[in-house]
């Protein structure tokens, strides 16, 4: 995920300035000291951010899980500087204002895209004006907390980089997790034939969200039953991507959220083809509150865990068999 890389020392180092420079008020939150496994994840108290004239001072409710958190939190793209704390997407209610902000006031309830700046696994987080939307007013704090990151990507992928129309097929890999139960979801309101593959356990999940053909992956190779894809969307990492340039009709589009596909057989297979990554944006965030409202997207969250088991969270996501979404409940959506 080219995007990724190229921004992991500037989320650290973001975090880490935030901790250090911060004064005054403190809250609980998630601290990475070091890089490593799970158990690096701390609960304790941080500094509570201030936010500047152009932010927003988030109260969290709850705050997305997801896999690229765990990626960071191990180190795997770059040393960046510590401490800092992980979390790129929340839900919650408007604390607090920055003088240059015009459209949201405290006491808003929100969701937010907090980008590759980190932040959300703590009491409060700040975000500028155009990563922040008003909560679909249909589904709770913990929900609305799994939909900016994962179905942001999944819009920017399919709507965005691969210009998915109505009336073409698309085949989805991993499509029961975070990214793939939305863009399931997002293919069929847009008009699309989906295909999408997942475990045996999870062809129900399929089912639900619409698919139109659900692959079993561990009893059935896609390739031996698909063809003629026009896009092809990978939210896996394994060998999928690998196996899809020979099942994309001529001029087809592969996208990618978990690395680049191989451009001499893109060429070899006269395909069209990119990696991608996600960036916040309000205008999206409010159409899919829009479309959650109207019930055309669901949101399928699996685990919710406290903000102080956040180590829990990490070793359920690392197994890469998550149902949809994990989530931290950070507060009482009743203490309000």
């Amino acid at each position: 995920m080219n995007r990724l890389i190229l921004f992991c020392s500037s989320v650290l180092s973001v975090g880490s300035i935030a901790l250090a420079q911060s004064g005054g008020a403190t809250m609980k939150a998630i601290v990475v000291h070091q890089f490593g496994g799970p158990e690096v994840l701390k609960y304790e108290d941080a500094p509570r951010p201030e936010p500047t004239e152009e932010e927003i001072l988030i109260r969290t409710v709850a705050a997305g899980v997801n896999p690229v958190d765990a990626f960071i939190r191990s180190g795997h793209y770059g040393s960046g500087n510590l401490p800092y704390i992980p979390g790129m997407e929340v839900a919650g209610v408007v604390e607090k204002t920055g003088a240059k902000v015009t459209k949201f006031k405290p006491g808003d309830q929100v969701f937010a895209h907090l980008g590759f700046k980190d932040g959300g696994y703590a009491q409060f987080s700040v975000a500028k004006e155009d990563e922040v939307a008003m909560k679909p007013k249909t589904i709770s704090f913990e929900q609305a907390a799994a939909v900016p990151l994962a179905a942001t990507t999944a819009w920017q992928a399919l709507i965005d980089t691969a210009g998915l129309k109505s009336g073409q097929t698309v085949l989805i890999h991993g499509g029961s997790g975070g990214v793939g139960s939305f863009a399931v979801q997002i293919a069929k309101m847009r008009g699309a034939k989906v295909i999408a593959t997942a475990s045996t356990e999870n062809q129900d999940l399929l089912k639900q969200l619409g698919v139109d053909q659900a692959i079993d992956y561990t009893k059935t190779r896609f390739e031996d039953v698909v063809k003629d894809v026009d896009v092809v969307l990978e939210a896996t990492r394994s060998d999928s991507m690998a196996r899809s340039y020979g099942v994309v009709k001529k001029g087809g589009f592969i996208v990618s959220i978990t690395g680049a596909p191989d451009q001499s057989e893109l060429e070899k297979h006269g395909l069209r083809g990119s990696s991608m990554g996600v960036h916040p944006d309000a205008h999206v965030l409010e159409e899919l509150a829009r479309l959650i409202d109207s019930k055309k997207i669901a949101v399928v969250v699996s685990q919710v865990f406290p903000l102080a088991e956040a180590s829990k969270a990490h070793q359920q996501i690392e197994t890469r068999h998550t149902r949809g979404k994990i989530v931290l409940k950070v507060a009482d959506e009743s203490k309000r």
